[in-house]
C-alpha cells in the first residue's frame, strides 16, 4: 500500500456465461441507469460521455460511508474480458467537498466452459487537495484511512455479485 492509499479492495464472483459473449466495456459504457442502481442500494445515477481528450467515460453518483461521490471514470484500459478506469471523484462531506482518486478494475476469466470468475477490484488513493482537506480539520491520515476502509470493502463486497449478475445477463441477451 502506498502512503496516500486509502483502501484495495478485491472481490469475485460466478458469471454463467462463455467468455467470448462477455464485453465489459460494452456493458459499461451502456449500463442503464436502472441497472446501476440495482446493483447497489448507495447507487444513485450513472451515465456515460467522453473525456476531453475523446476517451469514453463512465459518470457514476453514490453514498459511501455517508459521504456523496461523484466519478468521473475514464478508461484507461479496454479489452473485452477487463476494463480500468481511473477518476478524480469529487466527494461530498458534512465538513466540505475534496477529492479523491479511484481506480475502478474489472475483469473475467475462463474457469470452465460457460463459465467464468468475474473480479471487481477498487483502488483509492487521497489526493493533495484530499490531504489538506483532512489536515485543515486536525484529522491524521491514518485515522482517516482506518475509518474509511471498512466501508469502501462493504460497498464492494455487496456491488459485485450484483455487476457480475448484471454483466451475466448482458452477456446472454439474443439482440447483443
Amino acid at each position: 500500500m502506498t502512503d496516500n492509499q486509502i483502501v484495495d479492495s478485491s472481490f469475485t464472483s460466478v458469471i454463467n456465461a462463455p467468455i467470448d459473449t462477455i464485453d465489459i466495456p460494452q456493458w459499461c459504457f451502456t449500463l442503464p441507469e436502472s441497472e446501476y442502481r440495482g446493483c447497489s442500494p448507495a447507487h444513485i445515477a450513472a451515465g456515460f460521455t467522453t473525456a476531453p481528450d475523446g476517451r469514453r467515460m463512465s459518470i457514476n453518483v453514490e453514498i459511501i460511508g455517508g459521504s456523496l461521490m461523484v466519478q468521473h471514470y475514464v478508461e484507461t484500459l479496454g479489452d473485452k474480458d477487463h476494463l480500468i478506469l481511473d477518476s478524480d471523484s469529487d466527494v461530498y462531506t458534512p465538513s466540505g467537498r475534496t477529492s479523491i482518486h479511484v481506480t475502478w478494475e474489472l475483469s473475467v476469466k475462463e474457469v470452465a466452459k460457460g463459465k467464468c470468475e468475474f473480479t471487481n477490484r477498487v483502488r483509492s488513493y487521497a489526493t493533495e487537495e484530499m490531504m489538506t482537506f483532512l489536515a485543515r480539520q486536525g484529522i491524521p491520515f491514518d485515522q482517516f484511512r482506518a475509518q474509511r476502509q471498512p466501508a469502501s470493502i462493504a460497498h464492494n463486497q455487496g456491488e459485485t455479485p450484483l455487476f457480475a449478475a448484471s454483466i451475466e445477463r448482458a452477456a446472454l441477451r439474443k439482440d447483443r
